[in-house]
């Protein structure tokens, strides 16, 4: 199963879409990253540290030069502007989404080539890693809880 069917198949899970969002939007994480590194985790893959950097850095490109002002101005566009028709206004919202969620299907695509180690790793250890080589700190209880959401939504 690739990345990208994989990580619809866990995010429509129970609790995993509010835990990934909450280790985004309160941890500023990266849910391409933590789901690539889930995914490796679920499936065996074997990673190292270099794996996990070249992962971060690919993350961070895509969040820094294209997903991250996307979900800017379509969060900019959730609420009521004056002098802008709602109607509008909520399909440029609902296109600029569309294409946020083109942007990360390309980010995990290039994730999904990140392979390279000797040991298959863990789930909740992968997800420390992926998160330790975001960067900031590391929600471990938080991490904890999703690899134990992955694992039952797999």
């Amino acid at each position: 199963m690739s990345l990208w069917e994989w990580a619809l198949k866990v995010y429509a899970a129970p609790k995993v879409r509010e835990a990934l969002l909450d280790l985004q939007d309160v941890n500023e994480q990266n849910v391409c990253l933590l789901l690539w590194a889930g995914w490796a985790g679920e499936t065996g893959r074997p990673l190292d540290e270099d794996a996990y950097e070249e992962a971060a850095d690919i993350a961070r490109t895509w969040e820094d030069s294209v997903v991250l002002p996307l979900r800017t101005l379509r969060r900019s566009l959730k609420k009521p502007i004056p002098d802008l028709d709602p109607a509008a206004r909520e399909s440029v919202r609902a296109e600029i989404k569309a294409v946020e969620l083109r942007a990360e299907r390309a980010s995990l695509a290039a994730l999904e080539s990140v392979e390279a180690g000797a040991r298959p790793a863990k789930t909740d250890a992968a997800l420390v890693a992926a998160a330790r080589a975001w960067g900031g700190a590391t929600p471990r209880a938080q991490l904890q809880s999703l690899a134990v959401l992955l694992s039952a939504a797999s």
